[in-house]
Formats: C-alpha cells, structure tokens, sequence
C-alpha cells in the first residue's frame, strides 16, 4: 500500500496542472483513482481520498492479528470524528450531515451516538464511551476535545506516536489562543493538559505560548513569528510524521510500528494529495503547504 502512494513530487507536480480535471486524470493510476472516477467537484474528490485511505485501514485491521485490531481502530478516530461533528451541526439546525465514513468494526462509538436526537444527547451518549467528556459546545470546541482524545488515545496505542501527539495539541492550543483569539473550552483545557502542562493557558501570542510549552514540544513553533505562519508549522509537523513513519515502515522487524509507519505514510500521502488538488481546482500553479512539507 505504502509503495502505491503518490508521493511528495507528484503530489507538487498535480497541485500545479491548470484544473481539477487534470489533476484527477493524474491520478488515474493511482490508489485513489477507483474513488475519484466518481467525484464530482473538490469538494467530493477530497472526500474520495479519504475513503481511500479509510479503506486502506480496514484492509490492514483485516490483516492484522486481533492484538493489532487496537491501532487500526485508533487511527480510524479521524473518520469517527468528522461523523460525529456532522452529526453534531446538523442537530444544532446546520446542514444535513453527509453520508457518514463507514467504519465497520473499526467503530469506537458510532453505531451508538448515531442516533442520538439533540446535541445533549449526543454529549451524553459519547461521555459513555470510549471518547469520554468531550462537552456539547459549539462546533469547534466539540472537534477540539474529539482531536486532543483522538490524539491521546492513538499516543496510547502507539507510543511512537506520542510526538505527533504532541506537536498536533501545540497547534490546536496555539490556534484557539492566537487565532480565535478564545480561552480553550473546560472539556479542551482538560484533555490538553497531561500533554501540555498548565502554564500555556494565558499566552496571547506564538512567543509566550512557545516559551510557555514544555521544552521538547518548543520546536513545533520554531521560526514561526505570528499566527498568519501557523500553517507552516503544520505543514512541517505533517512531513515530520511522514519522516517517522518512513522510518518505522523501514524497521527490521515486523510487527505493531511497521504497520503505524504505514499508517503514518498513508495519511500523509492523502494529505498531500488533498492539497494537491486544491491547488490544481484553484489553478494556483503550485502549493505554498507542499512546499513547506518538501
């Protein structure tokens, strides 16, 4: 699977064809290509490569002896979460949600909260599972707690993961202060802080916050002088989490970080590929966010 992956100079060569069209006839000899001969618009070619990779990780959970069931359903927190924040707009009067990820046995909760008839009644059903208080809030504190959760519990399953953990909370802690500009909600502060310490709650700007972290999770913020440059540092933690999992994938022995290496790559890969697009559909000639992740 990994080996079928576009890659970062292809990903770089798509983003700058002219349309969408043509970024999608140069995928056509990819692992996406089956799921993107359907799409129609961005929007839902995004959406393609993202089931792909979901599929991706049913085959692995297939593949995987029952003691490894644990990681693929961790990483599969991601689709989890985007059918529980659609779930949660549209019964706050937002948009119908979408067709939801199919999950299939890689499900943490959903066949449970799926039903769930208010936005109270979806925070109780999830603070019965595995996802824990994660507040009825708005739509962004909810996707904040369901991340940091999401995050923690993947570091738990795979304690390599523990840095990209790390270096995803910065960035969500450093958006909601600099950017929103907001105080994280109870159910965000909570879940930050085993990863982040408390002495970053004040912090109004990158360079407090980044004084503010713990000493090895200061890098994430290194070079980056205002909230405008955010982007960069999660196009560099990206690429970080792809170099790991080279690195893992690579390991001379096969077993639970081979397949997280896997994991790593392939969804980095399909973050490539998303961006990649949406320069292509915007005809922007290339992407600054590949770019930085070179």
């Amino acid at each position: 699977m990994a080996q079928r992956r576009v890659g970062a100079g292809a990903s770089r060569t798509t983003a700058a064809l002219p349309t969408l069209d043509r970024a999608l006839s140069a995928l056509q000899e990819s692992s996406y290509a089956e799921r993107l001969g359907a799409a129609a618009g961005l929007a839902a070619a995004q959406r393609a490569v993202q089931e792909t990779v979901l599929w991706q990780l049913r085959v692995l959970a297939g593949w995987l002896p029952a003691s490894g069931t644990a990681l693929a359903r961790a990483a599969a927190g991601a689709f989890e979460i985007e059918n529980i924040t659609a779930l949660a707009h549209q019964l706050g009067g937002g948009a119908k949600a979408p067709e939801p990820y199919r999950l299939g046995a890689l499900a943490t909760a959903w066949p449970r909260v799926r039903s769930a008839g208010s936005p109270e009644d979806l925070a109780i059903t999830l603070r019965a599972t595995a996802w824990g208080d994660v507040g009825a809030a708005g739509q962004g504190p909810l996707r904040d707690a369901l991340t940091v959760a999401w995050l923690r519990r993947l570091a738990a399953a795979a304690p390599p993961a523990q840095p990209w953990c790390g270096a995803a909370c910065v960035l969500i802690a450093a958006r909601i202060l600099t950017v929103d500009a907001e105080s994280p909600a109870p159910p965000v502060l909570h879940l930050l802080h085993p990863v982040l310490g408390r002495s970053w709650e004040t912090a109004r700007t990158i360079a407090e916050l980044s004084s503010a972290l713990p000493p090895p999770l200061r890098t994430v913020l290194e070079g980056i002088a205002s909230p405008k440059e955010l982007w960069r540092a999660e196009a560099r933690a990206r690429a970080g989490v792809e170099k790991d999992g080279f690195r893992l994938l690579h390991g001379s022995m096969p077993g639970p970080d081979v397949v997280l290496g896997a994991i790593a790559v392939l969804s980095v890969d399909a973050w490539r590929v998303r961006a990649a697009l949406a320069a292509a559909a915007a005809g922007a000639g290339s992407s600054e966010v590949l770019d930085e992740a070179a």
